[in-house]
């Protein structure tokens, strides 16, 4: 089969179409939101795919895998397996890393475990483990004609008289023992007198000899011995130059004692209990109680009730904690009613944290000194640890957890693991460090070690931080940077197949990303082109590959990477199924599916198929027309200046931003654009967003590293627009979540019948008692549980999916039941309340955003991200503006047709005409060019960007000579146009001669 031939496709709103697919091809999938890609893709040719494949397991298998429900679709001919690379794979497992999905981070385990150098994590010092032939050889070879006292550690550092012991090391036949450094014969350390609570160390003389190879077997029994009495250790005394060198059969320390079990790949898993840190459990933070959440207001005093959690309101205030606070006032002469910001540093620990002895109060009734006692204080947040691991209740451990937030772990450093397995480096670096690099830096030094050019410069001197301190490792103790003998034939496999993987996140526009990073902070474009690039690792042939737009998040100097990545998974011999809105991956692509003509009942048909260039030619296909240029997002004819009025962020240096400061004009639609990874989430979510939700909404966030936020006072109220879920059960929905299913309720309760039964609002609720049909509890659906099939969802036998009882469905508005409105598409909502502004209203503005085929019952778990997004807009949208909000939306054309971002664009006017700001990170071309105002960051990713690049109009920004995002402006015509040819100017250089400025 040279084609896969999809006949009869029926799934959701596709319209009984056929289609013919070439195999081995770059296929994209396009048309407007709501056409029918996903349905094609993803719920028709996906599904099945995955369903034959699984189906043609044993039923034990299956059980596991879980079966998928067959498409309504006639037939498919022509399918391989198939696997689908979607965007709501992103783990949500703290424990998930980029280097565990990718599998770097088990190479480097194993890396580690073959090849690392343990050190001492105490002093430093290099461990390793020697065997007794080993120590022996050693001795002969190296201290040849020496004369030695081998001694075999038995006390190090403890304390006691060990009396009894040295008495019995006598009877055992053993003539000498070195006590504290001093040597003794037996008979008369027996009579020492020892200090019972003093430290010491003693060692017994197991042998006197000259290192000769004539008495190499007396040398081997000796050193036996030694080891054996000396559990594993063995000290070698020099009595001619008083020099002394110790052995270990284990790995550990000589001087302190064994520190590392064993060095295997487990050791070196943050997710193993071998290598994990013990105190954060191998996650890395802690989740603590915070000062700033126990005092929020600093304005307020303790008697105003500044600690939250002892106020009134809080989980736990009374009289008791009153009476605690105010004893504590007359002890450290402050006064409760001092606002907190004015308590000096020594009382504010004291309240926090505690004192650590009892002091003497005096007791006074009315005035008059009644009694003195002795008490404590334990402090708000040693007192709240206690209560949270105390308590019992659900609910109360729920309000803590309000006061808490996630804290570096103070053991690790939150590097995840235990102190010996940091001390194990390859070429200089522990296996955090390693973990710690970007993908980029990772590439550059697995490279130089594998060729053998890692030079010291390359990696930072190591200091040693242990648990005696602080101190730069001795030269003598330096790591080996390149690898040799034994090392340099196991190492090179292992960075072979690191530096593999590697190369394909580089492929994909990852190159920024560290190893360590979680997975649960990934956007679903990065999540999605990591499972790319493992895809491409892999080597697979003759696979089906299904993508939702891969290209999501990427500036456009990084898609020709992205693209070139999915060309070579084509080129091994499979097929690629992309639904994409990308006009750069449409070109580069051998074949597309338009789906249209419309979104919802008016989509659902392949509109052209074929070419690139047999879509351009295509007079009835939409995406066609803005192809070739026939349609287009008009650039306005003037940019806004704004209202005067500019929010100023100073020296933000959070994550990789370099000290930025910049200024974004009020009243306009702003755009931050940059690189992947070049800082705009950073500075935008963590720094602008955060700091003006705290200071605006009253929100718990902490904003990142910055001096300053000026300009608030210009501004109400921050709104954030992202792409996450609107509801995660299904019984939130459209109409839920905008509020019209509130007014849809309350009109239903004003027509006669329901008067007349005396129904009330809640009565049309699926949520709830009385109305719903309680067979389904107001799902509409009852789930079959199969025991080697997957679980079936059927339509409730009572209510026949309409979730509600018969009494309620009984009550109508204009013939219509509440149910057959929730099943209603926004359109047909929007013609249907044509009467009732309130409801019209808003779904108009569901209208507007480009989401006129929604059902306005669709559970919002079968939404996509720009899905939720644009119910989001339109939720704000239907509000009333007060004309000093600032709207902060991330990448809003995710998933968006050319067309859809139009309509998009007319409706984010819309809200910068009245009055409010927009701030919009995008790599959209057609909305930067739309734009006020453009900050471009970078000029790179990760550790090379982080910096302002350009900053201006579109225009000013698309001269400037280093910006990646100007180079692309360039390009658009009506940018073109606009730019006025550079005026040549002249200026005199030092040595009068005329140079062009």
């Amino acid at each position: 089969m040279h084609n896969i031939i999809v006949k009869g496709a029926r799934e959701h709103n596709l319209k009984n179409i056929t289609v013919e697919l070439p195999r081995n091809k770059f296929i994209v999938i396009t048309g407007v939101s709501g056409s029918g890609k996903s349905t094609l893709a993803f719920d028709t040719i996906y599904a099945e795919g995955q369903r034959r494949y699984v189906e043609s397991l044993s039923a034990y298998a299956r059980q596991f895998l879980g079966l998928m429900e067959k498409p309504e679709v006639e037939s498919i001919e022509g399918l391989s397996p198939a696997i689908s690379i979607d965007q709501k794979t992103t783990s949500h497992n703290p424990r998930s890393t980029v280097g565990t999905v990718t599998e770097i981070h088990d190479y480097l385990r194993l890396m580690y475990a073959r090849v690392g150098t343990p050190y001492c994590p105490i002093c430093g010092r290099k461990i390793e483990r020697q065997s007794a032939s080993e120590v022996t050889e050693k001795l002969v070879q190296v201290h040849h004609e020496r004369r030695a006292m081998l001694l075999a550690p038995i006390v190090r550092g403890r304390k006691g008289e060990y009396r009894k012991m040295l008495g019995d090391l006598k009877r055992e036949g053993f003539a000498r023992a070195r006590v504290d450094g001093t040597i003794y014969d037996l008979d008369e350390a027996e009579k020492l007198k020892l200090e019972k609570f003093e430290k010491h160390d003693i060692d017994v003389v197991i042998d006197r000899l000259v290192l000769r190879e004539d008495d190499r077997g007396r040398i081997a029994e000796s050193v036996e011995l030694g080891l054996r009495r000396g559990e594993g250790l063995l000290r070698v005394l020099f009595p001619d130059t008083n020099e002394e060198e110790l052995f270990s059969e284990k790995f550990a320390c000589v001087e302190h004692g064994s520190v590392l079990e064993e060095m295997e790949p487990r050791s070196f898993s943050f997710n193993s209990p071998y290598g994990a840190c013990g105190d954060c459990s191998g996650l890395g933070t802690k989740l603590e109680f915070s000062p700033s959440l126990i005092v929020p207001d600093e304005d307020l005093s303790i008697a105003e009730g500044a600690i939250a959690p002892w106020s009134k309101k809080g989980t736990g205030g009374g009289v008791y904690y009153w009476e605690k606070l105010r004893m504590l006032a007359e002890h450290l002469k402050f006064d409760l009613k001092t606002p907190w910001r004015q308590l000096s540093e020594e009382v504010k620990k004291a309240v926090l944290y505690g004192v650590e002895d009892t002091f003497e109060v005096t007791l006074r009734r009315a005035g008059k000194e009644t009694m003195k006692f002795s008490t404590d204080f334990e402090g708000v947040v040693p007192n709240l640890e206690r209560r949270y691991k105390e308590s019992d209740s659900e609910y109360i451990r729920q309000k803590m957890e309000e006061l808490m937030e996630f804290n570096i772990c103070p053991t690790c450093g939150g590097t995840r693991y235990k102190p010996e397995i940091l001390a194990v480096r390859v070429g200089g670096l522990n296996i955090a460090q390693a973990s710690n690099l970007s993908v980029l830096e990772a590439q550059s030094f697995f490279r130089k070690m594998g060729e053998g050019t890692l030079l010291e410069e390359d990696v930072e001197p190591y200091t040693h931080t242990g648990l005696g301190g602080t101190a730069q490792v001795a030269p003598a103790l330096n790591p080996h940077y390149n690898l040799g003998g034994f090392e340099a034939q196991v190492a090179p496999p292992i960075i072979k197949a690191v530096l593999t993987r590697l190369s394909f996140l580089v492929d994909v526009g990852l190159d920024y990303l560290s190893l360590d990073r979680s997975a649960n902070t990934l956007s679903g474009g990065e999540a999605q082109r990591i499972r790319l690039a493992t895809q491409v690792g892999s080597g697979l042939t003759g696979v089906l590959y299904v993508l939702d737009e891969p290209s999501i998040g990427l500036h456009p100097k990084d898609n020709q990477r992205l693209i070139r990545t999915l060309k070579n998974l084509r080129d091994l011999g499979n097929t690629l199924l992309v639904v994409e809105h990308d006009e750069e991956t449409m070109m580069e692509s051998d074949h597309i599916v338009d789906m249209g003509p419309g979104a919802g009942v008016h989509g659902g048909m392949v509109v052209s198929e074929g070419t690139p260039a047999d879509i351009m030619k295509d007079e009835d296909s939409l995406t066609g027309k803005y192809l070739r240029g026939d349609l287009k997002i008009e650039v306005p004819e003037q940019r806004r200046l704004g209202n005067g009025k500019k929010l100023r962020i100073r020296n933000a240096r959070e994550h990789n931003l370099r000290n930025v400061t910049i200024e974004i004009p009020l009243g306009t639609m702003t755009v931050i654009t940059g690189p992947s990874g070049s800082g705009k989430s950073t500075l935008i979510h963590d720094i602008l967003h955060a700091t003006l939700a705290r200071d605006l909404n009253r929100a718990k966030t902490h904003p990142g590293k910055f001096d300053g936020l000026d300009g608030i006072e210009h501004l109400d109220k921050v709104i954030e627009i992202d792409q996450s879920p609107i509801g995660r059960t299904p019984r939130s929905n459209p109409a839920t979540y905008t509020g019209v299913f509130t007014d849809i309720r309350d009109l239903f309760t004003r027509t006669t019948e329901a008067r007349r039964r005396g129904y009330e609002a809640g009565r049309f609720s699926f949520n709830v008692k009385g109305g719903r049909c309680e067979a389904c509890k107001g799902d509409g659906v009852v789930k079959i549980e199969m025991n080697f099939l997957p679980d079936i969802y059927v339509p409730c036998e009572v209510c026949k999916g309409a979730r509600y009882n018969r009494e309620t469905l009984e009550v109508k508005y204009q013939g219509k039941s509440i149910s057959d409105v929730l099943d209603m598409t926004v359109e047909a909502a929007c013609d249907f309340f044509q009467n009732i502004p309130n409801i019209q209203k808003k779904m108009q503005v569901l209208m507007d955003v480009g989401l006129g085929y929604m059902k306005i019952g669709q559970p919002s778990t079968t939404l996509s991200g720009g899905e939720a997004q644009r119910i989001k807009l339109a939720t704000e949208l239907s509000k009333r503006a007060t004309g000093r909000t600032i709207y902060i939306l991330d990448e809003p054309t995710t998933g968006l047709h050319f067309e859809d971002t139009r309509k998009l664009m007319l409706v984010l006017e819309r809200l910068v005409e009245a009055g409010n700001t927009l701030v919009i990170i995008e790599h959209n071309l057609d909305v930067m060019k739309t734009a006020d105002w453009i900050i471009d960051l970078g000029p790179e990713g990760g550790i090379r960007g982080g910096e302002v690049v350009a900053i201006g109009t579109p225009e000013q920004v698309a001269q400037h000579p280093t910006s990646h995002t100007g180079a692309y402006l360039k390009r658009i015509p009506d940018i073109q146009k606009r730019l006025k040819p550079a005026e040549e100017k002249t200026t005199k250089s030092s040595k009068g001669s005329k140079v062009k400025a």
